[in-house]
């Protein structure tokens, strides 16, 4: 019994971290990281690398728990939330990639610190770290869970576990992205956070057709089911006019 629920622990847990960390992709979002947060001293980027991560879990942990519920209670679909998030990140992706490419003045002015931290949920967290694919997948996974109350409690404990794996995994990836920004160089960077921004849009692109081509499909099988179910549509019938010899039609296209 142990060892079953063993293996339904670690089943559960490599489905989130595996469905969701290549997602999220903490790496490849360290440079736009630190061109949102231009002008921050290492300090405030610290602090902002433990605020983000702190959100993805939330984020994520809400989005495996409630995030079907929510959809229900707000009549909302998955595709209508790929649309959407798939939107946003097209706009965040397209602002970083026409982003000004000169390093900044050694003798700038300090950024505002509180103004910098507001935006730690969003755009930071929401959609640059947990993009709208992500949320769609944590809710798909969430929404599959499994029957009986022991192993609902062993999918909510690998939910956590995976979601804290995540979380860290975020938080090192944007608490040491300067260090690697430095060792790299701002042409270099400035390469690494264009490729990065053309990605993001990409991926923008990806999950706006995805939500796009989800919502055709429920169209065109809604049409279908409306078409075949109208009695107006349905053929003419073939039954023999009363009188005629069995197997005669009645129908146009008979033989004379």
């Amino acid at each position: 019994m142990i060892t079953e629920d063993i293996r339904h622990f670690l089943t559960a847990l490599l489905l989130i971290v595996g469905g969701l960390l290549p997602i999220v992709n903490p790496v490849g979002s360290a440079p736009m990281f630190l061109a949102m947060t231009r002008g921050a001293d290492a300090a405030t980027r610290q602090v902002l690398a433990l605020k983000i991560a702190i959100n993805t879990f939330i984020l994520l942990m809400g989005s495996l728990v409630f995030g079907a519920f929510v959809l229900k209670i707000f009549g909302l679909s998955v595709p209508v939330v790929q649309v959407a998030g798939g939107a946003v990140l097209c706009a965040l992706g397209w602002n970083l990639l026409n982003q000004d490419d000169t390093p900044p003045p050694s003798t700038a002015a300090a950024v505002d610190t509180k103004r910098v931290f507001m935006r730690a949920f969003y755009p930071l967290t929401l959609p640059l770290t947990v993009d709208p694919g992500a949320i769609s997948v944590a809710i798909t996974i969430g929404a599959n869970h499994a029957h009986g109350v022991q192993r609902v409690i062993i999918g909510f404990l690998a939910g956590i576990t995976g979601t804290v794996l995540i979380s860290v995994c975020v938080w090192f990836a944007y608490r040491y992205a300067q260090r690697v920004a430095h060792w790299l160089g701002h042409e270099r960077l400035m390469v690494v956070l264009r490729l990065s921004a053309f990605i993001v849009l990409c991926i923008g692109v990806q999950i706006t057709w995805n939500g796009v081509r989800a919502l055709g499909i429920d169209l065109l099988a809604g049409s279908t089911g409306q078409a075949a179910g109208d009695p107006t549509t349905a053929s003419p019938s073939t039954a023999p006019a009363p009188g005629a010899p069995p197997g005669a039609a009645t129908s146009g296209s008979a033989k004379r």
